[in-house]
């Protein structure tokens, strides 16, 4: 029981400074875009650069805990980030702040996921849902406390003093885990270099060339170039996988019901989910005239319910299970995510906070039932494969939805013959990322009633299932 707390508030040091710099950057945009000289929008690819260095290098994050120690890679991945950090503080264009944010998003691409398997390989199933738990409320102090400081920072100070924010926490996460992380690994077989250079490459490609469609850095022929030889390199490294005998990425890890329904359809709901810290700070500095502190003050609360959730999840998944819970509970996202576009200047503070802590509330509870039910069948030869294969479909979810937030935008600011930040526009962009979250309910609905019985709490540790293992079933 010590472990499946202390270990996940080490790796929430990690979690914290991921956290607070995402959140902390997305309430200064607009400001940061002025100060740039380049466009609002166009500086969704500083957010996507860093996920975008997650989704390409957290592949091979397993394979690098497992060849050099998890303390020894959790250690070094920090310190890549804080060096990132640094960068981003001094640079003085649209194009060194993305090339910074990169850099920032290959520390953090071993440093949560290799803490993430640090939990998973240390903590027993059945006490996995509350170490999860213990891991994301110290980390979701970050989101309840980065918009209002950020905002803070950028109206009274300079927005570069907000990458200076995560020097303290991530000096003490590596002080810890040098102390207190267990330097797990295992035997690795030799490293899929073929399936890290088409699925790098296929993955930045097609991320980089759908994210600049908008002919924000290079032209548009260039753009439409590396999106099609992107999907080519993917499309290479699916038959190579098929092929190969020990893969960078496992994709017959998909043909587990609950690993297939919480990556692929955890990753459709993280896409609307996504749009939300570039999309809202926009709409309430640009479209409303807020300035970036009383934004922070605003887009915070969401942090306030996800924290409430965190303490009643697994008791609510002991409840209700697993199925039930993620597909209903995705559609509700996904209709408060539309709701966001009913937001006026006109609209009490009072109301905008209560719908953030609610909509918070709800999505921290389906954050919490993916993560789980994602691992619920994979056995523990397989779970480095499966922490790598989650965490890269889950950053390029989110990179994804930051992008298609801003395509989002500027069609609705076309359809509306307005500009792309007018005010109005923002209600069509919040109801197409939440149709689009809601798509993820169908993947949701389609698990077996009995998903997830043991974490959930319904089955005894240990107690075989009157099931087939799920490795032995077809996919659906």
């Amino acid at each position: 029981m010590r472990n499946a707390r202390l270990l996940p508030l080490i790796v929430a040091c990690a979690l914290f400074i991921e956290n607070m710099d995402s959140t902390a950057i997305a309430t200064s945009l607009p400001v940061m875009a002025r100060d740039l000289g380049t466009d609002p929008i166009a500086l969704k690819l500083a957010l996507t650069a860093y996920l975008l260095a997650l989704a390409v290098f957290i592949p091979i994050s397993g394979w690098i805990a497992d060849r050099f120690g998890a303390r020894r890679t959790f250690v070094t991945a920090i310190a890549v980030f804080l060096l990132g950090s640094l960068a981003c503080a001094a640079c003085h264009s649209l194009e060194t702040l993305v090339a910074a944010r990169f850099v920032q998003g290959m520390g953090g691409a071993l440093m949560v996921p290799v803490g993430r398997l640090v939990l998973l390989r240390a903590i027993p199933k059945n006490e996995l849902v509350d170490a999860l738990s213990w891991l994301t409320i110290p980390a979701l102090m970050a989101p309840m406390l980065g918009p209002p400081l950020g905002g803070f920072i950028t109206t009274y100070f300079h927005w570069r003093w907000i990458f200076g924010i995560n020097l303290p926490m991530g000096l003490l996460g590596i002080v810890l885990a040098l102390r207190y992380i267990p330097d797990l690994r295992e035997d690795v077989q030799p490293l899929d270099w073929t399936g890290f250079a088409l699925s790098g490459i296929g993955l930045a490609l097609a991320m980089f060339g759908f994210s600049t469609l908008g002919r924000h850095m290079v032209s548009l022929p260039v753009a439409i170039a590396c999106l099609l030889v992107g999907l080519a390199a993917l499309f290479a490294y699916a038959r190579h996988a098929r092929r190969h005998p020990h893969p960078l990425l496992d994709l017959r890890l998909f043909h587990l019901p609950s690993f297939r329904a919480g990556v692929l359809g955890g990753g459709i709901f993280r896409v609307g989910i996504g749009a939300i810290p570039f999309l809202l700070p926009l709409m309430l500095q640009l479209g409303f005239g807020l300035d970036p502190l009383h934004s922070g003050l605003l887009t915070f609360a969401s942090a306030i319910g996800a924290i409430f959730m965190k303490t009643i999840a697994s008791r609510v998944l002991k409840r209700f299970g697993f199925r039930d819970v993620l597909w209903r509970n995705a559609l509700v996202c996904a209709a408060m995510l539309a709701g966001y576009g009913l937001f006026t200047a006109r609209t009490p503070h009072a109301l905008i906070i209560a719908v953030l802590i609610v909509a918070g509330c709800f999505r921290s509870l389906q954050f919490t039932a993916i993560n789980a039910i994602s691992f619920a069948e994979v056995e523990q030869d397989r779970m480095s494969q499966a922490s790598s294969l989650s965490g890269m479909m889950q950053q390029f979810s989110l990179s994804l939805g930051v992008a298609v937030g801003g395509y989002a935008l500027q069609i609705s600011g076309w359809l509306r013959h307005d500009a792309a930040t007018a005010a109005g526009s923002f209600s069509t962009a919040f109801v197409i990322v939440g149709a689009i979250s809601a798509i993820s309910a169908w993947l949701m609905w389609k698990l077996p009633a009995d998903a997830g019985l043991e974490m959930s709490g319904h089955a005894q540790p240990g107690k075989e299932l009157t099931r087939p293992k799920a490795e032995q079933r077809p996919a659906t």
